[in-house]
């Protein structure tokens, strides 16, 4: 005798078929996009005042998938910063190592800073290691090591351009390759800040063009 197969109801057969609830990480979880959307967060609004919360609605990604993927906030962070640092020496790279004229390397490097520095959507942000990591580098020595480690870095690229342009007799003998990189260095830290404080670009680029006549002694 054939016995009859049970046919199982709708709702029955649906939960037999149906795959599992996935927790955690979305499956179009890049590393990469959702670092990028940490360094936004916290450039935007600095390390104490962003929360966890804040940082998983913009990643798109809960707790415990953010503590799986980066660490805890302070390790988001850290990561976060090289991202920053990472990308701005791609940025610049390129026109610190051309040997250009000494003005008008300077003129070029200036304008990749400010648009660094005036980029976001809800309004300039200006340098991250300036307006937040410098903050931070008060109470983590680790925080403090890296931003230490930016300004020996720009300084010491600043100088070697100095010490080129002297070489190639663009700046008299007597001018003082370390002296002008910390010029320069100084020139890029406080055009951050006014970029964060909203000065218009066009002031922006008067500072920067008067910093490059001294510095080139014009």
């Amino acid at each position: 005798m054939v016995q009859k197969t049970k046919k199982l109801p709708a709702a029955a057969k649906n939960e037999v078929t149906a795959e599992p609830k996935r927790r955690g990480r979305p499956r179009a979880y890049q590393p990469e996009i959702a670092l990028g959307k940490a360094l936004d967060l916290f450039r935007k609004d600095g390390f104490a005042a962003t929360s966890l919360d804040d940082l998983s609605a913009a990643i798109g990604m809960n707790r415990p998938s953010l503590y799986g993927a980066f660490g805890d906030k302070r390790e988001l962070y850290i990561k976060s910063y090289q991202r920053y640092r990472e990308d701005a020496r791609a940025a610049m790279i390129d026109i610190f190592r051309d040997e250009l004229p000494i003005r008008e390397r300077l003129e070029r490097i200036y304008a990749v800073a400010l648009d660094i520095y005036l980029s976001g959507e809800a309004g300039p942000r200006g340098c991250f290691t300036v307006m937040t990591a410098a903050s931070e580098a008060v109470a983590d020595p680790e925080i403090r090591a890296m931003v230490l480690e930016g300004f020996a870095e720009l300084d010491k690229a600043f100088a070697a351009c100095f010490q080129l342009a002297r070489e190639k007799g663009e700046l008299p003998d007597s001018a003082d390759a370390t002296v002008l990189a910390h010029l320069a260095s100084a020139t890029v830290h406080t055009i951050a800040i006014r970029a964060r404080a909203r000065v218009p670009r066009k002031e922006l680029e008067a500072i920067v063009k008067g910093a490059i006549d001294v510095m080139c002694g014009a």
